[in-house]
């Protein structure tokens, strides 16, 4: 089963965007996937906004993203726009860092104009990573979050089936009897 890196963009140890990323890791893994789960927050700040790739703990969460055969981010909605915290994880990783990846971009945010921070901020920025495909984006407003439960299960699936179906091994056809 392909390997799936969970990314969480959110400066907070305990939030909502951490409780949707922990629920779709938790359903990507009962799926079989072997799933990393990497808290941005948690890499040396000052390693992190420099890019400082020679750092062992900024290293080791590139190295992360590069084995990692699909690639699920979530992000806080702050002021229209994704975190900073993601914005800086992405920056240190290489230009075509999602080659051959399948992502699954989620957020959170307090008001349903921030769906947009999705695909106007956060999608260029991937695309511009050469991913294989961008799964559709899944936005949590933090009001409805309890009764979202089931709509992110259903995106998860989505996601995993994309992986799956991209990762499954080509089947050969039989040569043609002459």
């Amino acid at each position: 089963m392909p390997t799936i890196l969970a990314v969480s963009g959110s400066p907070s140890p305990v939030s909502l965007t951490h409780r949707v990323l922990t629920r779709a890791a938790e359903r990507l893994g009962a799926r079989g996937h072997l799933v990393d789960v990497l808290a941005v927050r948690t890499l040396p700040a000052a390693e992190l906004l420099a890019a400082d790739t020679s750092h062992p703990g900024v290293a080791a969460a590139a190295r992360r993203f590069a084995e990692a055969d699909a690639v699920v981010l979530a992000t806080p909605v702050y002021k229209a726009g994704y975190s900073g915290l993601l914005k800086a994880y992405l920056d240190l990783l290489p230009q075509f860092a999602l080659d051959g990846k399948v992502v699954l971009p989620l957020a959170t945010g307090g008001s349903l104009a921030h769906v947009l921070a999705l695909d106007y901020g956060l999608r260029p920025v991937l695309m511009s990573m050469k991913p294989a495909a961008v799964a559709e984006s899944f936005f949590v407003h933090a009001e409805r979050a309890e009764a979202m439960g089931d709509l992110l299960d259903s995106a998860t699936d989505r996601f995993a089936e994309l992986v799956e179906a991209l990762h499954r091994p080509a089947r050969r056809l039989a040569p043609a009897a002459a």
